[in-house]
Order: C-alpha cells, then sequence, then structure tokens
C-alpha cells in the first residue's frame, strides 16, 4: 500500500531557497552532456565540468544541455546562478518529490513532470523527474540518471531530420516534452498487454497469483493517472502562454502535444476500469467455482443424511427390534437405503441441481 504522507524532508525547517537534494542518489557523478547546432550543423559535447555549459547561453545556435544526476547540489546551484535561474527554480529541480508544474519568469520558463518509461529489463514502469528551463536560445534539461526516452530527438538532431534543427529551442523545448507524452503512451500499451494476458489467465487458469498481477497493475496505472493528469494543466498553460519566448508557429503543437495528454488520461481511465472489471470477473470466477463446489458437497450430504438415518436406526441393536432377526433384513435395509439414494439422485436432476 502507498504512503500518502512521506516521511520528514531533509529541507524541514529551513529557509525558502535552499537547495537540498530531495530524494535518492541514483548515480555517483553527475553527468553532463550538450548539444549546439543549427539548419546546417550541429555539435555534441560530453561536458567535464559546470563552467563548460556556461558557454551555452548566449550563443546564436539553439543550445541543449542535459544534466544527470540531481544530488550534486553544487554543480546544480552553478548552472543555475550562470544561467540566472531563481533559488526557488533551483530547489524545485533538485527536490525528486516536486509536484509537475509550469512557471513563466520574463527570461525563461520552467517546467517540472514526470517521465514515464516501460523498463523491460527490470519488467517494470520506471518513473523519472524531468525539469525544463526554455530561455533565450537554450534548453536546460535536468534528470536523476541517464537513460531517458529523449533518443529519438538526439538521433533527429544528429541526422538532421524533421524540423528540429530548422527552428530554435522553443521548438526543442516542445520536442522533448512530445516526446515525454508519447512515452506515456507506450507505457499505456505495457499495460494494456499485461490486461489481455491476465483476462486469458483468469478464464482460462485463474491462480492465487492473479490479484497480485491485477494490485500491481492498478498501482501502475494509478501513477501514471497522478503523473499524467498535471501534464495537462502545463501544456493547457503553455498553450494560453503569451511569452516572448514561444513562437506563434509553436502554438499549433502545443494543442496538438496537449490533445495527446488527454487522450492518454481518458486511455488510462478505460485501462482502469477495465483492471477493475478483470478484478471482479476474477472474483466471480472464483466465487462461482466455489458454489459449483459447495453444491456437489451440499448433494452428497443429502443423499447420506436419509442414509446414516437409516443406519443410525439399526445400529441400535436392542433386543425388541424385530427386524434384527430377519434372515433378510440386512439385504433388505442396503436395498432400501439404494432405492433412497436413487430416488434423491433422480429428484436433484429433475431439478437441474447435477
Amino acid at each position: 500500500m502507498h504512503k500518502v504522507f512521506k516521511k520528514k524532508s531533509p529541507k524541514h525547517g529551513m529557509a525558502p531557497g535552499s537547495i537540498v537534494h530531495v530524494g535518492e542518489k541514483r548515480m555517483e557523478t553527475v553527468r553532463l552532456t550538450a548539444f549546439d547546432y543549427n539548419e546546417k550543423s550541429y555539435t555534441e559535447q560530453a561536458l567535464k565540468t559546470p563552467e563548460e555549459t556556461f558557454q551555452f547561453k548566449e550563443k546564436a545556435t539553439a543550445s541543449w544541455v542535459n544534466v544527470d544526476g540531481l544530488h550534486d547540489v553544487g554543480a546544480i546551484e552553478k548552472i543555475g546562478l550562470h544561467f540566472g535561474l531563481h533559488p526557488l527554480v533551483m530547489e524545485d529541480i533538485v527536490n525528486t518529490n516536486q509536484r509537475p508544474k509550469l512557471e513563466i519568469f520574463d527570461d525563461y520558463i520552467f517546467l517540472v513532470f514526470k517521465m514515464i518509461r516501460y523498463e523491460e529489463a527490470k519488467n517494470e514502469l520506471l518513473v523519472e523527474q524531468v525539469s525544463l528551463v526554455l530561455g533565450r536560445g537554450f534548453v536546460l534539461s535536468f534528470q536523476e540518471y541517464p537513460g531517458d526516452v529523449f533518443d529519438p530527438v538526439r538521433d533527429r538532431i544528429r541526422n538532421a531530420k524533421g524540423k528540429v534543427r530548422k527552428h530554435g529551442a522553443d521548438y526543442l523545448a516542445y520536442v522533448l516534452v512530445d516526446a515525454v507524452v508519447d512515452a506515456y503512451y507506450s507505457a499505456l500499451e505495457h499495460v494494456g498487454d499485461e490486461i489481455d494476458r491476465l483476462e486469458t489467465r483468469v478464464d482460462s487458469a485463474p491462480s492465487p497469483e492473479i490479484p497480485r498481477a491485477i494490485h500491481a497493475l492498478r498501482n501502475d496505472l494509478l501513477q501514471i493517472r497522478r503523473h499524467v493528469w498535471p501534464m495537462r494543466e502545463i501544456l493547457g498553460g503553455l498553450q494560453r502562454s503569451e511569452s516572448e519566448l514561444l513562437e506563434d508557429f509553436l502554438h499549433p503543437y502545443l494543442s496538438d502535444v496537449h490533445d495527446h495528454s488527454v487522450q492518454v488520461i481518458d486511455a488510462a481511465e478505460l485501462l482502469r476500469e477495465m483492471v477493475s472489471g478483470l478484478r471482479d470477473t476474477y472474483l466471480s470466477g472464483i466465487s462461482l467455482r466455489m458454489n459449483a463446489v459447495m453444491q456437489v458437497l451440499t448433494i452428497i450430504s443429502t443423499i447420506f443424511i436419509p442414509l446414516t438415518f437409516i443406519a443410525g436406526v439399526y445400529g441400535m441393536n436392542f433386543d425388541n427390534m424385530p427386524e434384527l432377526h430377519w434372515r433378510w433384513g440386512y439385504y433388505a435395509t442396503l436395498g432400501v437405503m439404494a432405492l433412497v439414494a436413487l430416488f434423491m439422485i433422480r429428484m436433484f436432476r429433475k431439478r437441474k441441481w447435477l
């Protein structure tokens, strides 16, 4: 069972804007990578120090700096201060329990959302907090650990596919958000496949493991819904934004990805209903099987009740029982018991209880 309230945060009692990492340390060292591109060329770099990111703030080209690892608050603070981020923004970046949200400033736009992807090796859904900062000519992305859904975007930059190298940083931010929303679809497809497999097992061979699997799917869908619902609000806010950082041509794209987020929510609600129906089907099947077993046991007990009565009467061995001295008394009693049993079986079949 998931806890509604988590344990006390390590930043409890500190002043607002204190940059303290909240969450699990997912990697040992921070990894910095950067793409810098225009329509004709691009460069891709692995950076060693936070200071190497400073060069991408005021370039004429579009730049994307990605930070893997949020535990090194010193590195995050250096990057944030150089790019002009508010202390409360940096505080939200390193707080992995932050609720998804959108904040629009004069010089940049700040987004926090959850990236959800299915890890086949671990056979589980991985939820990771991602923070995006869209500035004038640059995008900063902050992730908890390496591995994400942005590889198709990187390939498009490298191979000049699509429109990403023809536009600026605002279009890059949209493409990254769109990749995250598309990953929601993939996560839901995995849950849908698991539901199909469970339906087959419920119909053919229900087992005690099924309720646990249903519970796990229900938890996955709750996570997806909890993280996707605020995403709809974020995209709606971007769509209505009049920020100068977002060019007018981008609004139809933002409207499209907003519609996709609504579709994800609808699909998640549908799958939740399917999981609930699957649970009800499993319980109904178990109940029907239990009723069938109880019916058979009840019929057997009902047949043997009069037979037990007859056997009990003639098992008392009183001297004044004349049947005890009959030559054929034993066989007559067995015959009566057999006739009673056959009569009851015929009656059960006539009433379709057998």
